[in-house]
């Protein structure tokens, strides 16, 4: 629930009482300070809007110094540290992920830190796998406490696939990503033809003398203690009506990956009907990604309260994916806490009534129990 229809049904219901507004803790603060790295088509904004902002364009991550501040995140501790990472808004992982490495270890440096969780959405829940390493590498220990991906493609992504097959090739695939994402395709340091190849489970081209895709990309940085204390995740899913209408802009040139039947189990991830085993779940996509690519390490529970503080919790009936390549059938098909929200909706692209502060304060808040 957004917490401006929170706060007017608590103050009913206290009228109706005759008592006091009832109050809801915040979050912890994390021994850590926390990076947001943002998918693909960010940094500052998507589609026009705050990529890391409510609907008003207030960052999620930004604690309140006082209780008069009114743009800043009030469920958060006054003393809570966050930090936005900027990385080539298209490119492949490899590079993102080094980029978002630098990014991490600057400010690691500036702030006199050991450590940091990182939450990342979309594209940066992958590179910030590879960043992970890096630092590990570079600093000669660990330095990630709880790595956190939110409706992160780590087996790919169907429309990544259809955008590549359109022909004539790499001129489509730019001008596609372009129309849904600006002119930002075109700035300095972008690949978009890497950033779709990226986002494809196998090696797309095997002609072009890179190996790329998840596959190869999960083999090379996996879900190990080596290089993050803990791995966990957050799936969305689309239910019904609920797709944001910017989503809705993909299908003058993609296609509707939840129509076309969503089937997990023959490894591709590339949304072809009639594939594999055909299993196939109600709303068992984004609108961008599958529910059987999303899971990385421990599935995680959203409780949205009507009352209260949201929370974050283990979901313990689904098992911790260890190995990213090789996702159980209940790993890949089970509904078991999918968040009913589309791809964008859980970042500040609206309009929708989706309470980003606060999802992202639980989110914060199980952080703070873990690292």
């Amino acid at each position: 629930m957004n917490r401006i229809q929170r706060v007017v049904m608590t103050g009913l219901f206290a009228g109706v009482l005759g008592g006091a507004p009832a109050s809801w803790a915040g979050a912890a603060k994390t021994q850590f300070p926390v990076v947001f790295a943002h998918g693909m088509g960010g940094f500052d904004d998507l589609l026009g809007y705050d990529y890391w902002g409510n609907d008003f364009g207030t960052f999620v991550g930004e604690a309140c110094e006082s209780r008069f501040d009114t743009n800043c995140n009030s469920d958060l501790d006054p003393g809570q540290r966050a930090f936005v990472a900027q990385v080539a808004a298209f490119q492949s992982s490899e590079v993102r992920g080094l980029d978002l490495a630098d990014d991490i270890e600057g400010f690691m440096a500036t702030t006199g830190v050991s450590k940091v969780s990182i939450i990342g959405h979309s594209q940066g829940g992958i590179d910030a796998r590879k960043a992970a390493r890096v630092l590990r590498e570079r600093r000669g220990a660990t330095s990630v406490a709880v790595l956190a991906s939110v409706s992160s493609p780590h087996r790919g992504s169907p429309v990544a696939k259809y955008i590549l097959d359109q022909k004539p090739g790499v001129t489509s695939v730019i001008a596609a990503l372009a129309r849904y994402y600006g002119d930002s395709v075109y700035a300095p340091g972008n690949d978009a033809y890497a950033a779709a190849k990226q986002l494809v489970f196998n090696d797309y081209s095997s002609s072009d003398g890179v190996v790329t895709g998840m596959k190869a990309f999960n083999e090379k940085y996996p879900v190990s203690s080596n290089y993050a204390e803990r791995y966990v995740s957050l799936i969305t899913a689309q239910f019904g009506g609920n797709v944001n209408p910017a989503l809705y802009l993909l299908k003058e040139f993609l296609f509707d990956i939840d129509g076309n039947g969503y089937c997990v189990g023959d490894g591709d991830n590339d949304g072809a009907a009639g594939c594999g085993d055909g299993v196939r779940n109600e709303a068992d996509d984004d609108g961008m990604v599958g529910i059987n690519s999303q899971q990385m390490g421990r599935r995680l529970r959203y409780h949205d309260a009507f009352f209260g503080f949201d929370s974050v919790t283990d979901d313990a009936s689904i098992p911790t994916l260890n190995d990213l390549n090789a996702p159980s059938r209940l790993q890949s098909t089970s509904m078991s806490s999918v968040v009913p929200q589309d791809h964008v909706d859980v970042v500040g692209v609206g309009p929708d009534a989706f309470d980003e502060p606060e999802f992202y304060a639980a989110l914060i808040h199980y952080i703070s129990l873990h690292d």
